[in-house]
């Protein structure tokens, strides 16, 4: 900012009849205006813009700079800028009289909000307000602050600015559906190719920290916390301390106090959930609310965009399924280094707890594994009850569970195979494009009606209380339609899964076809988790839960009751 002027005073205020005005020079300048492009008539630059008012300056006696204000760098589409805050700050100390700006787009780019400020603020604090380029000088000429050409020019910068937002995000957008990677940091394991800033290459040092996690996790059975331990204990610098110690990247985290680059659970659960590891690329996790809103919010999974076999993968697909299915159960190391088959699966249906394994001796001396009640064994026996289950009756129960669902599923798939040759995808197709169409109609309605509400509030038609109340029923009532036309596209996108039988569970299944045995692998690979009931009863929880009642539904609808039935008594 310039050097302060003192404050203007009574005494200097007239000078031979003339008006003195304290000036607020402001200078804004966001990405979207930071270059010089063919359409441009002139620069939109700090430098270009302070030339510009200091020469109207000096060629007007009347005006004195008290100070300028500058944002470089920040957005018009809300007031939330240091420089314009600081403005304000001084307009309400009386410091200033006159704010100065090159154009209405320096002063903002939200045609309500700069509206409010031109027809209601400034006037509130006695402030005049000037806007070379658009001729708008609210003291020599009062008119040109209420023409219409005013809210007009409002509306277009606040267009442009929509119009900027929709480019860039359809551009980002674009790039993540190639595959591209548009973010300023890759995960840890990687760093940007120096050939392509849009494509990665595996970091060797701390890719072989990932290896590690991920076969520990595997092969060992070892939880986050402990692996923690390890690399702690190993002196490993999480991914924070790495980015920043050995690649000297400009990277903060703020979860980080004090330079503390030790390694937490969660860090490591993030790395083991991380599909980029496997050569894929995810992006738009995250996203701001709009061009006007910058609240940035998470998106639903499914919304997520991935792109498989981008780059060269640090861990094999198999191992980094197994640790998907793995991280999901609390696994824990037997005394003797080996880990239980049935580690982090059982579970106690009256109370929750884990199930605990012990060994027992029988009259003829054999010993044999069963399981109890985790709270029972170690918290009391007056808050549940034994539920004790032998290892060889769990092993038999569940094998033939899993043979009766490959028998069955396999019937399943040819029903869907059915239903895939037949009309019905066709037809559920045309009604659901006849509803989203209709859908978009409506919202065309509504968004007509919006754009008048602006013109009758000008004209007097309405009070601004209405106008903004309507405004924000027609609002409310878009974002209602359009969350029926995203749920009629997952709904769309579910019906086509089910028909064109793309479940992978169905095929994990089928690779088992001719098993005689269990082992850790196949466990964790099909089941969930098991509840163990007091009568040596136990229910078992698959993986594919979900997929199988989409399933079922779809064949209900379809009146395939009899292999329904059967699939569901399964």
């Amino acid at each position: 900012m310039a050097g302060r002027k003192s404050k203007y005073s009574s005494e200097n205020s007239n000078i031979k009849g003339t008006k003195i005005w304290s000036v607020a020079v402001y200078i804004r300048l966001s990405q979207e205006d930071s270059d010089n492009g063919e359409d441009k008539q002139e620069s939109n630059s700090i430098t270009s813009q302070k030339a510009l008012l200091n020469e109207f300056i000096e060629e007007h006696d009347d005006l004195i700079v008290y100070d300028t204000y500058v944002d470089d760098g920040y957005t018009g589409t809300d007031f939330n800028r240091p420089g314009f805050q600081s403005l304000l700050e001084d307009m309400r100390k009386g410091n200033i009289n006159c704010v100065l700006v090159k154009d209405l787009s320096r002063l903002g780019r939200n045609y309500i909000e700069v509206g409010n400020y031109i027809e209601q603020i400034f006037p509130l604090f006695n402030i005049r307000f000037i806007a070379i380029n658009d001729s708008v000088d609210s003291f020599k000429n009062p008119t040109s602050t209420n023409t219409i050409l005013v809210p007009f020019k409002n509306l277009i910068n606040d267009e442009y600015c929509r119009d900027t937002s929709i480019k860039i995000r359809s551009a980002l957008n674009g790039r993540k559906r190639k595959g591209e990677f548009v973010g300023a940091f890759p995960s840890y394991g990687y760093i940007k190719d120096p050939e392509d800033n849009h494509k990665l290459i595996i970091d060797k040092e701390s890719a072989e920290i990932v290896r590690k996690i991920f076969e520990w996790k595997v092969n060992e059975g070892l939880g986050n916390l402990s692996i923690c331990h390890r690399l702690n204990d190993m002196g490993v610098l999480n991914p924070t301390g790495y980015k920043k110690k050995r690649l000297n990247q400009n990277y903060n985290n703020s979860q980080i106090m004090q330079e503390d680059y030790s390694w937490c659970p969660s860090t490591v659960r993030n790395i083991l959930k991380n599909d980029i590891y496997i050569g894929n690329v995810t992006q738009g996790k995250r996203r701001v609310k709009s061009y006007k809103v910058h609240k940035v919010e998470q998106v639903p999974e499914d919304e997520w965009i991935t792109v498989e076999n981008m780059h060269e993968p640090i861990i094999e697909r198999e191992l980094f399924n197994k640790a998907q299915g793995m991280r999901k159960v609390d696994t824990r190391v037997q005394d003797s280094g080996n880990l239980s088959m049935w580690a982090g699966i059982l579970k106690c249906v009256d109370c929750g707890r884990a199930m605990h394994k012990k060994y027992c001796k029988n009259r003829s001396g054999i010993v044999y594994e069963y399981y109890i009640c985790g709270t029972y064994r170690k918290k009391s026996n007056k808050l549940c009850t034994k539920h004790t289950l032998k290892v060889e009756e769990l092993e038999n129960a569940v094998l033939e569970s899993i043979k009766l669902h490959i028998e069955l599923l396999v019937d399943t798939e040819k029903l869907l195979e059915q239903i895939n040759k037949s009309n019905t995808k066709k037809l559920a197709n045309e009604n659901m494009e006849n509803i989203k169409q209709a859908k978009e109609k409506e919202i065309e309605k509504l968004n007509n009606l919006k754009r008048c509400l602006y013109e009758d509030w000008k004209n007097d038609y309405i009070t601004k209380d209405e106008y903004l109340e309507y405004k924000q029923k027609y609002e409310q009532d878009i974002e209602k339609i359009k969350e029926i036309m995203a749920n009629l596209d997952k709904q769309k996108e579910k019906q086509e899964e089910i028909i064109n039988g793309n479940s992978l569970w169905i095929e994990n299944f089928k690779a088992h076809k001719n098993i005689t045995e269990l082992d850790r692998d196949i466990i964790t690979e099909l089941i969930d988790y098991i509840e163990v009931h007091e009568n040596k009863k136990i229910t078992i929880h698959f993986k594919f839960m979900d997929e199988l009642d989409k399933i079922l539904e779809y064949i209900e609808n379809e009146n395939k009751a009899s292999i329904f039935e059967r699939v569901k008594k399964a």
